[in-house]
């Protein structure tokens, strides 16, 4: 078993960091809030610490699921920084959905400092990260992917690397811009459904074992027709996503039109105060505006 640093243990990084402590490898956190990280500690029995730096100190591996690039170079650069603390030959596993751009920056210092670094998010959701089912897509040297791939097992059903530094996060945009996609046409579906007097569950029992269904119907549409959206992954997370997608895509000429609308429809939800509603309230907003 190894001896292993978690980096952040927000909805999902504190079960996966749990799911690692279960798989019986030595585990120690650190969150920027440090009451969050000594209850995990005292719920899995691990340590918590007050830096990075010191979590990363001797660890053979080391994970991160913050929140955006700001907070991803503030874990790992400087003297508190998770870099500062590693050991030559060991491995950074960044979980967190941040730019191509920041994540190749932090790979050549890492390199610089013979640190192995794979670019490695998530897509699963909350219940994804409880379960330990979470698909994981990678980008990194493959000799690094090979050795972090055996311990990213204890919290992920599908991992897989699509090529060099970088490559796992714009797997990740691509996931975000499909599940915008599929979000919008869902709402507007059992929106148009209400509208036409039809029983929103028997359709869904109709039409999601055809060519309509989805993981987010099948998932997502007894809380969208109960109007429940206080769970799930946030508006407000989603925007953050959705706009590294479009900076993206504006630098490498792809077009996203629908992508670029339904994240103009999630900031009319966040004017109605869904910032932290899960990303199906975009049926709300409908229900909102007819």
């Amino acid at each position: 078993m190894a001896k292993v640093a978690f980096l952040g243990l927000g909805v999902m990084g504190f079960p996966m960091a749990g799911h690692l402590a279960a798989a019986g490898h030595d585990v120690r956190v650190y969150n920027r809030t440090a009451q969050k990280a000594e209850k995990w500690a005292q719920q899995h029995k691990g340590q918590s610490f007050i830096s990075p730096r010191e979590a990363a100190e001797g660890a053979d591996y080391v994970m991160a699921c913050v929140g955006n690039d700001d907070d991803l170079r503030a874990i790992c650069m400087g003297d508190d920084g998770a870099f500062a603390g590693m050991s030559q030959g060991s491995i950074f596993i960044d979980h967190t959905t941040v730019s191509a751009a920041v994540t190749r920056e932090l790979y050549a210092l890492a390199t610089k400092a013979q640190i192995g670094f794979v670019d490695a998010p998530v897509s699963g959701g909350q219940a994804g990260a409880e379960n330990g089912v979470l698909s994981i897509m990678c980008g990194g040297d493959l000799n690094h992917y090979a050795k972090a791939e055996p311990v990213m097992q204890a919290y992920g059903r599908s991992i897989k690397r699509l090529g060099e530094s970088g490559a796992g996060q714009l797997t990740k945009m691509v996931n975000q811009i499909c599940i915008a996609g599929l979000v919008q046409g869902l709402s507007e579906g059992l929106h148009f459904a209400e509208k036409s007097g039809l029983n929103g569950k028997d359709v869904i029992e109709v039409i999601a074992g055809g060519a309509a269904g989805s993981w987010q119907m099948s998932n997502r549409y007894e809380t969208m027709l109960d109007d429940k959206f206080e769970h799930g992954f946030a508006v407000d997370w989603m925007r953050k996503d959705l706009g590294i997608c479009l900076s993206t895509a504006n630098e490498n000429g792809a077009s996203l039109p629908v992508t670029a609308l339904v994240d103009q429809f999630y900031k009319d939800v966040q004017k109605m105060g869904g910032g932290r509603w899960d990303t199906s309230s975009l049926l709300k907003r409908l229900r909102h505006i007819n």
